[in-house]
């Protein structure tokens, strides 16, 4: 009996010191309890790491020569080579498909469709950049994007401003899916105006949607829904910055020595190694083309029976063989909308200024939410979205980072550097003028070289030109794996058919 009894007792023991009399994590500050609503309910969160959003890449950042690794045929002097370095982030494997984009208008009709028309209307492409005066391309303008035999095949006739709403309501979706698995949402189809799920909207508790069971709070021990705090939500899709497009594209990581050496074997003039457009490896894909281009004056897709490309106008966006970071047709198939206001001078401008080493972009206009007199954000608009303004220069007179709230032609068109740029008169580039990086089924093989850059209007498209999206990575460098240490071994997923 006394055996059983101390058999109880030990049981007891392990089960209290397993189960209900574990001990929390103590503040290293304080020696307060974490996670604990009597010591106050303040949490800290035991983070698996940002989640891999649908069809990103992790792009593991560096340092890398950014501008021309081909001669300057033109002259422009418009991207001179310099150093910068390039914060990890997560880029598309593929260009947006058609298939992609009719599901943003699907969704816009269902949602707005009734009391906002014109909001769909105002994202539908441009059919009408197939059609051209002296060519027979009229049967693209109605099959190019509403066939599916096109639905695989990347979106052209979108614009920048279009581009970047589109990448607005991937975001809400996607998040709104990650609700959804967590089982805090139930799944709501039936949204209606600005009755629907918005990501900051419902963080700064504007939108509550079909709750299913929100987390537990230790503050109230009641239910609280999701805060930022809690990582759950995933950063914001977005147009890459030109920096980090050009890095993505020549996915250097494929020429690097050993994983201990800090050394790059050869510098690339394409997304691949050596100095050709064609496959160069002895095997049975030796000689076919490694990119959509245009290989000769009227030469889109070579001869029948033996097509050197395979495609007449775009081809699939999983189509040819990826670079070494894993991303389709970052040379080829359609030219790509960046973040980035085109200035032609911004490299000659920035090499020496060490600030803008580390993630450079041109294009900033500040912004910052619109509150009331009690810092909470102000009733959302019509779409369902919180209100934001410009930055006034006289709101950050007394900054010491920044001095203006538009810096569009800082350096480069301002009072500082004596250059302007009067649109019209002098110059073609305006403030609506965005970088365009890639090359195109339209183009020669010197704008396949990710270092090569055109611009266009934000507000215009072209059939050669679509997009991709990016996001930011927050956290470790390499991945939810990093150890944080110079000898962690970084394993990088290559493809069966690397270009090295």
């Amino acid at each position: 009996m006394r055996s059983i009894l101390k058999l109880t007792a030990a049981f007891l023991l392990l089960a209290c010191l397993t189960f209900s009399c574990k001990k929390n994590e103590k503040s290293s500050s304080t020696g307060w309890e974490y996670n604990s609503q009597e010591w106050g309910g303040f949490e800290k969160l035991d983070y698996e790491g940002q989640s891999t959003g649908p069809n990103l890449v992790l792009i593991e950042g560096g340092t890398f020569t950014m501008g021309l690794t081909e001669q300057d045929v033109i002259f422009e002097w418009n991207n001179v080579p310099r150093r910068v370095t390039v914060s990890s982030f997560y880029m598309d494997e593929t260009e947006v498909a058609n298939i992609d984009y009719k599901e943003y208008l699907y969704w816009l009709g269902r949602v707005f469709g009734e009391s906002y028309p014109e909001t769909r209307a105002k994202a539908v492409p441009d059919t009408l950049v197939w059609r051209e005066e002296l060519a027979y391309n009229e049967p693209f303008v109605e099959t190019y994007f509403r066939h599916p035999s096109y639905d695989n095949y990347p979106v052209v006739g979108v614009n920048w401003q279009q581009a970047n709403e589109f990448c607005k309501w991937r975001t809400d979706r996607v998040n709104e899916m990650v609700l959804i698995e967590k089982g805090i949402l139930n799944p709501n189809p039936e949204q209606k105006d600005e009755d629907n799920f918005n990501t900051e909207s419902y963080l700064y508790n504007q939108y509550q949607g079909d709750v299913r069971k929100n987390l537990k709070d230790l503050k109230t021990g009641g239910e609280r829904p999701v805060k930022f705090e809690d990582g759950i939500m995933l950063p914001s899709y977005r147009l890459p910055t030109e920096a980090e497009w050009e890095y993505a594209a020549l996915a250097l990581i494929g020429n690097q020595t050993t994983e201990k050496d800090e050394r790059i074997s050869d510098r690339r003039i394409y997304p691949w190694n050596g100095n050709t457009m064609r496959w160069q490896r002895r095997n049975r894909d030796q000689g076919k083309m490694l990119a959509n281009f245009k290989r000769g004056r009227g030469d889109y897709m070579g001869m029948a029976g033996a097509l050197n490309d395979h495609a007449h106008i775009t081809a699939p966006v999983r189509s040819y063989v990826p670079n070494d970071f894993g991303l389709y047709h970052m040379a080829g198939n359609v030219n790509e909308w960046v973040l980035d206001l085109y200035r032609p001078m911004t490299s000659l401008t920035l090499r020496d200024v060490e600030n803008h080493e580390l993630n450079p972009y041109r294009g900033g206009k500040f912004e910052q939410k619109v509150l009331d007199e009690n810092g909470a954000s102000v009733e959302k608009d019509s779409l369902g979205r919180l209100r934001y303004r410009y930055v006034e220069d006289d709101e950050v007179a007394d900054r010491e980072n920044y001095k203006r709230g538009q810096v569009y032609d800082y350096l480069d068109g301002d009072k500082e550097s004596e250059v302007f740029y009067e649109y019209g008169k002098n110059t073609l580039i305006s403030d609506k003028s965005r970088v365009i990086k890639g090359g195109s089924w339209g183009d020669r093989a010197f704008w396949m070289s990710p270092g090569a850059r055109r611009f266009k209007e934000e507000d215009k498209a072209d059939r050669t030109l679509g997009f991709r999206c990016a996001m930011t990575r927050t956290g470790g460098p390499t991945g939810n794996d990093d150890a944080g240490g110079n000898n962690f071994k970084v394993k990088q997923k290559r493809t069966k058919r690397s270009f090295k």
